[in-house]
């Protein structure tokens, strides 16, 4: 096992299974935001093993991990409750012909923790639920627009990435139904409202760096009542992470549906569609108009799911998880500023977001945020065991992960300080930048085919 403070760290074999996946999987990784065009060029490691914030790669390296599972594992890898109810649920079957008896105590749970919500359905992944709102939103008002706010990610689905640079494959016709407005704008989203027949409004209350101004949120539902749309709320991110009762528990304002994933399961693939049951219920069998293809798929309800989902609930309930968060998070928030500040590149690093969703800001030497940079900081906070392209926290990274942490970040920082000082991240940074993971080319971080790696991938922090 490679120590966190090694000075050199080996990828022999990621580098090989990085290019086996190249060969397998289309972009290297199963998810874009995975992809190791995220990630410094040549350091992409392949990981093995989670426990708690830290995780293990083929080649032995350990890493203190930030943004675990994409934002979902919140309460750390291997978290023993979860783990326990999922085995002895697995042990018993995963998928049934007929509804199980812990799809009742999981929806109980749910609408116990979602104060608007009368109905839920669950789902494997957001993207389902966040479609299946859109289609519901459609089906009652009988329009066919939907305005979606200037945020990244809502959906894997036609309605949101042909919104996208990477739109390739959507027709124009569906891309033209999506209308985009401004977070906290109300004019422009009154003039969003008023320039098509919206079906409805979705939007994240809130993100990692903006909060709803004041009286936003009360104003967003206000125009959705005048303009006859219904509100919808992504909580992927907000559910679980800003509360356990998601942002509408949080800022007080109740939509109309709501859409749930990532934290719910810690990990294991689990979504829901929540909302009032006069709108629900047009997915049913206790409605006589036409009824609405929500959510049926094979995957979706299994037991595992739901097991995590109700251990979650369970630990959210009787721990604090994000208060934990919100701890570590403000702790590393100020330890990193502190850094920063003391070796004299403040305004070039910078600390942002909400405490539990931490991101960092990497500038170059114009004060311009910098792609360059951004990849030179990720590169030596790799090789000094730093994984993440954020420091979005869990409620399982110990004050040891966060000293180990910091200590990386000041070996990274002086690196930075160095590329800053001669204008360039020439002869430090080792391969091409990292590239928005939604983009219409390959290129800037194209993969040419090239055979399997057998040489040595050494990396060391830049000399």
């Amino acid at each position: 096992m490679t120590h966190l403070a090694s000075p050199r760290r080996v990828f022999t074999r990621s580098a090989a299974l990085q290019d086996r996946l190249h060969d397998l999987v289309p972009g290297g990784a199963h998810t874009y935001a995975r992809g190791p065009d995220q990630y410094p060029e040549f350091m992409t490691p392949i990981l093995e093993r989670g426990a708690g914030a830290n995780v293990w790669d083929v080649d032995g390296n350990r890493y203190v991990e930030y943004g675990i599972g994409l934002r979902s594992v919140t309460l750390g890898h291997g978290y023993p409750p979860v783990v326990d109810a999922v085995t002895r649920a697995i042990a018993e079957g995963v998928n049934f012909s007929r509804p199980t008896v812990l799809e009742v105590a999981a929806a109980e749970d749910f609408l116990d923790l979602v104060p608007g919500a009368d109905m839920v359905k669950f789902a494997k992944n957001g993207s389902d639920a966040t479609t299946a709102a859109i289609r519901l939103a459609r089906a009652v008002t009988g329009r066919e627009d939907v305005v979606v706010c200037d945020q990244p990610f809502f959906s894997v689905d036609d309605w949101f990435i042909g919104t996208t640079p990477m739109n390739s494959g959507v027709p124009d016709a569906v891309a033209e139904r999506t209308h985009r407005f401004r977070y906290n704008d109300l004019v422009d989203l009154d003039a969003a409202l008023t320039g098509c027949a919206a079906a409805c409004v979705i939007l994240e209350a809130a993100t990692a760096l903006h909060e709803p101004a004041p009286g936003f949120l009360e104003g967003v539902r206000a125009l959705c009542d005048r303009h006859r749309a219904l509100l919808v709320f992504d909580e992927m991110i907000t559910g679980f992470r800003w509360s356990h009762h998601g942002a509408q528990g949080l800022y007080g304002v109740t939509p109309d549906l709501s859409c749930w994933g990532k934290a719910m399961g810690n990990g294991f693939p689990i979504a829901a569609l929540a909302g009032r049951r006069e709108l629900m219920e047009l997915g049913g069998l206790r409605t006589d108009r036409d009824r609405v293809f929500l959510l049926s798929t094979t995957h979706g309800p299994e037991s595992c799911g739901l097991a995590a989902f109700r251990a979650v609930a369970h630990a959210y309930a009787t721990e604090d998880p994000i208060g934990r968060m919100e701890s570590v998070g403000s702790a590393l928030a100020a330890a990193v500023t502190g850094a920063a500040e003391e070796l004299g590149v403040g305004e070039f690093l910078q600390v942002a977001g909400r405490p539990s969703c931490l991101i960092f800001v990497t500038r170059g030497p114009d004060g311009a945020p910098s792609q360059e940079f951004r990849t030179l900081f990720l590169q030596e906070l790799l090789v000094r065991g730093v994984l993440g392209q954020s420091f979005v926290v869990s409620a399982a990274h110990t004050d040891t992960d966060l000293d180990e942490t910091v200590d990386a970040v000041r070996g990274a920082l002086l690196v930075y300080r160095r590329a800053l000082e001669s204008g360039s991240v020439t002869g430090l940074l080792h391969g091409r930048p990292v590239a928005p993971a939604l983009r219409a080319r390959a290129a800037p971080r194209r993969v040419r085919r090239r055979g399997g790696c057998d040489a040595e991938v050494v990396a060391q922090p830049a000399q």
